[in-house]
């Protein structure tokens, strides 16, 4: 993955707020449509373009998709993705983000399931 590819994906907004979502671990593409308050469609566009540079992974269990950061990405998208969270730390609307992300996670005491080759987990309702 290129530099520039990386700089791509983070220069939309969406974009940018999904990765900073996905850095608190692995959700569905529901959980985005409610935290983000955006269509389905939007939200699956995003993420298929965030994807196909490598920046997100996808699993499936039953009917969900569940998307995660890469756990073997490169070097490079892990340094971004730590100053892309130095950057949002003042910012309102990741932040109300992450108030909706726990107002999910509280409502409706999220199901486990297994995302991933090492059995790391994905919530969803």
């Amino acid at each position: 993955m290129k530099l520039v590819e990386i700089y791509r994906g983070l220069c939309d907004e969406t974009r940018m707020r999904i990765l900073r979502l996905l850095s608190k671990g692995p959700l569905c593409v529901c959980h985005f449509q409610t935290v983000l308050q955006a269509s389905q469609v939007a939200i699956s566009k995003h993420l298929a373009y965030l994807r196909a540079r490598g920046m997100v992974e996808v699993a499936r269990h039953e009917q969900w998709k569940i998307y995660r950061l890469p756990e073997n990405g490169p070097a490079e998208l892990g340094l971004q993705m730590r100053c892309l969270q130095d950057c949002v730390q003042s910012s309102a609307i990741f932040q109300q983000d992450l108030k909706r992300l726990k107002a999910i996670q509280d409502e409706c005491g999220w199901v486990e399931a297994v995302a991933g080759k090492r059995g790391r987990r994905a919530r969803f309702c």
